[in-house]
């Protein structure tokens, strides 16, 4: 049975995660985290999730009764919380965005010491979406103009979110661009005509959306979209289960979700 530790317990994804561990056989709760000072420490995690009791408590710091951390925080937290699993030899799953490149260059270190595995989305259909995304980008680049639409809730802090910028990654990576020069994040006023070899953003935020995104190739007489819209979180929580499995069977390492899905 694989013993789990959910960081950010009772926030959206914390409590998706803690409901997909209830679902799977294979797997159990035995640590829950939210953060100091909250109104919600000591209640039962599970039914702060509205599943079955978990007779786990929710607290607000670390204990090693984990085998595997899934961490859907805030980079502030997440590089806390690393540091744990760290001196502790434990392995984590981390879903958090907006690191900074510091953060992103601790996580790189932090990996040759444990088990890591981080992704913008946990989403099997996400990571199909970016190896079609190379894919695409070999064939169409050269006569397309490319775009990246996403759309999330109101609630999201961060944009462009941390799927969109992987899909233009993804492109950037196999055609060699450059993204700090490649991204176009802002248009307003009298811009000119697009400029080529770029990748421009555009972000929605409102109400309930879960997560859509689409990466346009856009050439004289037709588009290509590639398309992912999520109707439920359970798909990234489900998503982030099977890499808690598989990463606490790897050596020290950073993995992705495509190392865990194997393609």
């Amino acid at each position: 049975m694989l013993q789990v530790g959910v960081a950010g317990a009772t926030g959206r994804m914390g409590k998706a995660l803690v409901q997909a561990i209830d679902a799977d056989g294979s797997a159990s709760l035995s640590l829950a985290s939210v953060e100091p000072g909250s109104a919600e420490i000591g209640r039962d995690a599970g039914l702060m999730a509205g599943v079955a009791e978990q007779s786990v408590a929710l607290q607000y710091d670390l204990q090693p009764a984990f085998q595997v951390l899934i961490d859907f925080t805030v980079p502030a937290a997440t590089m806390a919380h690393l540091d744990f699993c760290v001196q502790n030899r434990l392995a984590m799953v981390i879903g958090t965005t907006g690191l900074e490149p510091e953060q992103l260059d601790s996580l790189q270190q932090a990996a040759t010491q444990i088990p890591v595995c981080f992704a913008a989305n946990y989403s099997t259909g996400v990571t199909l979406c970016l190896a079609l995304a190379r894919q695409a980008a070999r064939v169409l680049a050269a006569d397309s103009d490319i775009e990246i639409y996403e759309a999330h809730h109101k609630h999201k802090v961060d944009a462009p979110s941390g799927t969109a910028l992987a899909l233009g990654n993804a492109v950037a990576d196999e055609l060699g661009w450059n993204p700090q020069t490649a991204f176009v994040m802002d248009r307003k006023g009298i811009t000119g005509p697009r400029q080529g070899n770029s990748i421009g953003f555009s972000v929605f935020r409102g109400g309930d959306v879960v997560g859509d995104h689409t990466l346009t190739f856009a050439a004289e007489g037709e588009r290509v979209e590639i398309t992912h819209k999520a109707s439920s979180r359970q798909s990234f929580a489900r998503g982030a289960l099977r890499a808690a499995h598989w990463i606490v069977q790897q050596p020290a390492g950073l993995y992705s979700m495509s190392d865990v899905l194997g393609i």
